[in-house]
């Protein structure tokens, strides 16, 4: 710490106070802390800056997660609302298979394309309760449940059941 030197003397008033240059006395004056003080404002915006881009990084992550998410559900509603129409396709097709049959296949592709599959429930596929929605038993004898006929389709979108399959079921 330096010291500055300075002079106390009885003043007038009226008088202007003028320095002068005998010292009769120190006065401690604090060293100039400029550099560290700069130092540390520096180092604090440069952690406030750093925060601030891992928020926006953050942000920006969370926004992609957000829009993809409202995609995913905006393409489940479509697909959701769309069933109904494939099962009229599907209904026609196989009521007019020989003129239609190339439609089947184009149909098929596109519900592929779109993530959508039909759940398997032919006559004789085991019953899976996760799977298809029983209507009817019929008891035969046996242990074991098996499709006897689809009532209406199921399918799956992304590998999640968006609708069961409704069969009747018996036991064989």
């Amino acid at each position: 710490m330096k010291k500055a030197k300075v002079e106390v003397q009885d003043a007038n008033p009226e008088e202007p106070v003028v320095a002068q240059e005998n010292v009769v006395g120190e006065i401690p004056v604090a060293e100039s802390t400029a550099p560290n003080a700069t130092e540390a404002a520096l180092a604090e915006l440069t952690n406030d800056l750093q925060r601030t881009r891992a928020d926006f990084e953050n942000f920006r992550k969370q926004v992609e997660v957000q829009k993809s998410q409202a995609m995913a559900a905006a393409k489940y509603a479509t697909v959701t609302k769309f069933l109904p129409l494939v099962d009229d396709f599907s209904r026609a097709i196989d009521a007019y298979s020989e003129q239609l049959s190339p439609l089947r296949k184009s149909l098929d592709k596109t519900l592929q394309g779109l993530g959508l599959t039909q759940i398997e429930s032919t006559p004789g596929v085991e019953f899976n309760p996760d799977l298809h929605e029983a209507i009817s038993v019929e008891d035969d004898e046996g242990d074991t449940e098996v499709i006897a006929e689809t009532l209406r389709p199921g399918y799956m979108y992304d590998g999640a059941v968006i609708r069961a399959a409704m069969v009747k079921v018996k036991h064989q």
